[in-house]
């Protein structure tokens, strides 16, 4: 049974920092939304951010909206006003729950600051089916909704190696957009802003990939549950100054834990890599539940999910093409297969927790027998939990627990 006593975690100086660029990103929006000088653009977390910048937009990501409303524990209070508008409870819980909050006329960001008085509304909504099909019927239904439009970029799937053909095609599609977005803002795309926003998002991915690569020291002074409140940035304002400067200052402090020998889990004697999404209104609960056990998830595939050292601000158009390309959602299970067995050798990690999402079957990878492929491979251990993004009825708290106390078990006895 998990230990009763309550493990010492020294919380991040930076945090104080993370709330401020994530209060801003949201307050900026309400200011724009309140006075209409300024053109609001929705984009899907990995659509082409970079351009929307270089033209004037302030961007909003209704992806990182869902995941607060899940982080939240709210979702369930939402997701029924999206059935009734006739989304079956089945697909992705991000987008019945957003839909149904923007129906409902609720938002976790008012809570931010009282001068936001709800979701700003868009100017226009971009969307890239590199993740799923469902982004694009979500954000259809929002151009119905407020008679905007809605253009997007039609991605590849299950792609092994991506090659010069797959980036062409991408390419000319984001290319496709500028006189669109011109028509919208009445401006000409300035060729340098492209170039600044490229370059700015570059030293974002960077950053966040040291980051995240601190993980890789032992102990490791960061766990996935970390990682997933401190990617915000990396979110919501690459392309801008903003998340370069955080994470610069993350760095710093997380170098110095290292050279310290702080562990994000004291004790930490299990580590394990995630693979699959967040259940975002469990993460308190399943970070205490590893830390009691004193297992450090040390890596994932969601966190590296914005990492994109392919961007090129001297190739802004090719290289968001590639990078948005080589995403891990896009590519072929032999890809992802050679992607998790290289994480698990860099991070020296002892087994692999699977979440089989129930309403994101694109970003779940339990289903096809990858699990036994990287145990014939490795020899590494795998166990799979069921659950949601967003939909905790899908969650059952008992039966995970019981799961990852086995599996802890099992680690210990093969070692």
């Amino acid at each position: 049974m998990v230990s009763k006593e309550k493990k010492r975690f020294k919380p991040f100086a930076s945090s104080a920092a993370l709330k401020t660029v994530m209060t801003s990103h949201f307050t900026e929006l309400a200011g724009a939304a309140a006075d209409n000088k300024q053109k609001i653009a929705w984009c899907t977390s990995v659509g082409p951010a970079e351009l929307l910048r270089a033209m004037g937009f302030l961007v909003f990501f209704p992806e990182n909206h869902a995941a607060m409303l899940g982080a939240g524990k709210r979702a369930a209070n939402y997701i029924p006003a999206a059935n009734r508008e006739g989304y079956s409870p089945d697909i992705c819980s991000y987008l019945t729950s957003d839909i149904g909050a923007f129906i409902t006329g609720e938002t976790p960001i008012t809570r931010m600051d009282p001068n936001i008085k709800g979701v700003p509304l868009p100017d226009v909504l971009i969307y890239n089916t590199n993740q799923c099909r469902d982004v694009k019927d979500w954000f259809m239904w929002y151009a119905r909704k407020l008679q905007v439009p809605c253009y997007g970029i039609e991605s590849f799937a299950n792609v092994d190696t991506v090659t010069e053909d797959h980036v062409r095609a991408v390419s000319a599609q984001i290319r496709g957009l500028v006189p669109l977005l011109e028509a919208i803002t009445g401006e000409t795309l300035d060729p340098e802003r492209l170039k600044e926003a490229v370059d700015l998002s570059r030293q974002c991915s960077e950053l966040w990939k040291k980051v995240l690569e601190t993980g890789a020291n032992t102990p490791s002074p960061i766990t996935f549950f970390d990682g997933t409140i401190h990617m915000g940035p990396a979110v919501i304002a690459r392309g801008t100054r903003a998340p370069v400067d955080y994470y610069t200052l993350l760095l710093s402090e997380l170098t110095e834990r290292t050279r310290e020998g702080i562990s994000a889990v004291p004790g930490e004697k299990i580590r394990l890599y995630w693979e699959g999404m967040p259940i975002w209104g469990k993460l308190r609960e399943m970070s205490e539940l590893f830390m009691d056990l004193e297992i450090s998830v040390v890596a994932s595939t969601y966190c590296n999910s914005w990492i994109y050292t392919a961007l090129d601000p001297d190739d802004p158009f090719d290289s968001m093409a590639r990078a948005y390309t080589e995403l891990f959602i896009v590519r072929s299970d032999k890809a992802k297969e050679r992607e998790i067995l290289g994480m698990t050798e860099k991070y020296g990690v002892h087994g692999i927790v699977f979440h089989d999402a129930k309403t994101c079957p694109s970003n779940s990878n339990t289903r096809y027998g990858m699990p036994g492929r990287l145990k014939a491979a490795s020899g590494i251990p795998s166990v799979t939990i069921s659950g949601d993004l967003n939909d905790l009825r899908l969650f059952s708290q008992e039966q995970t627990v019981t799961k990852i106390e086995a599996f802890a078990e099992q680690i210990e006895a093969r070692r």
